[in-house]
């Protein structure tokens, strides 16, 4: 990785199913994205996607299982 990629601040997003993703922390998400709050280097950002996306399955699977 080279200095100015590590440089990068990136945030944490997340979309109406439920599905995490990184996005610039300088730019805004693309339509049907959010932040979650969380930012900071790209790796801390993914360790906390591995942390809290536990569940890959999009949320609309989920709820049409639970029926």
């Amino acid at each position: 990785m080279s200095d100015q990629e590590s440089a990068v601040s990136w945030a944490v997003v997340v979309n109406d199913e439920d599905q995490y993703s990184i996005w610039r922390d300088d730019r805004e998400p693309p339509a049907g994205w959010r932040r979650t709050g969380t930012s900071g280097p790209r790796e801390q950002c993914l360790d906390h996607i591995r942390e809290v996306w536990t569940d890959l399955r999009p949320l609309s699977l989920r709820q049409r299982m639970e029926r």
